[in-house]
């Protein structure tokens, strides 16, 4: 995807989500046990001043949220946040330098793509939770929100952090996965210490298939799909490789 086409994304799911947070304020996330619709929002706009401080000044900052944010709505600081962040969009290039988590891309580009699949994850979140209908993922943000997660999260981090993983594949005994978003697939094979991503189906027969639409998919790795299940998207093989693939996406996310 363009960088433009990022940002455009990115502008209607936040537009979105600042609709619907403001409906009920107190309703529990079902996607995000513990939190409220108040927490998802705080939550959100300290990960917009987050990265925007991230690319100000080149490092990720830490200790992190700031006490004083406390003191803020969660709206205001949602609006705060957002403002901030497209401001410092604005200003600077994709190619720009920026401190990120992700070692082999630390530019402002990364945090254009992480901000926009960010939005949209959260704003299925405050849909699921206000009860109010779940706009439709374009295909393309859909497509690319599933390979981030393969590669981004899941491979890298069982790669960098792997001590984490430790319990779910010292004893694995080495599966391979297709996954398959509308028209665009990943192989991916776990083992002790490995979670490997190539493009494309790739040869042979896979343990586990996860397939269905981009949305369906997209929804069904990050467990958004709420309370109706993932609907349109099927889950064939090993029962316990999709079990370690869940797994490890788990905590990659967490």
């Amino acid at each position: 995807m363009e960088f433009t086409r990022f940002l455009d994304c990115l502008a209607a799911d936040h537009d979105r989500l600042r609709a619907v947070v403001g409906t009920d304020a107190g309703a529990p996330v079902p996607t995000c046990p513990g939190w409220t619709v108040a927490d998802l929002t705080r939550h959100v706009g300290e990960v917009y001043l987050h990265k925007t401080a991230a690319m100000r000044d080149g490092a990720e900052p830490e200790p992190w949220p700031p006490k004083e944010f406390a003191d803020e709505a969660p709206t205001a600081l949602l609006d705060r946040g957002y403002t901030a962040l497209r401001a410092e969009f604005a200003t600077r290039a994709p190619e720009d330098p920026a401190g990120t988590w992700y070692g082999p891309d630390q530019s402002v580009g990364f945090w254009i793509r992480r901000m926009a699949q960010e939005t949209v994850v959260h704003r299925i979140d405050a849909e699921l939770a206000t009860g109010a209908p779940v706009t439709p993922v374009p295909d393309d943000l859909a497509v690319d929100g599933v390979d981030e997660l393969l590669k981004v999260f899941a491979a890298y981090a069982v790669a960098e952090w792997g001590e984490y993983f430790a319990e779910i594949l010292d004893g694995s005994p080495g599966y391979t996965f297709l996954v398959r978003a509308g028209d665009e697939s990943w192989r991916v094979r776990t083992g002790p210490g490995e979670f490997t991503v190539t493009d494309g189906a790739g040869d042979g027969a896979a343990d586990a298939t996860l397939s269905g639409s981009p949305e369906g998919v997209l929804r069904s790795l990050w467990n958004r799909a709420g309370a109706e299940g993932d609907r349109g998207v099927t889950a064939e093989g090993d029962p316990a490789a999709l079990a370690e693939l869940r797994r490890c996406i788990v905590v990659a996310t967490q």
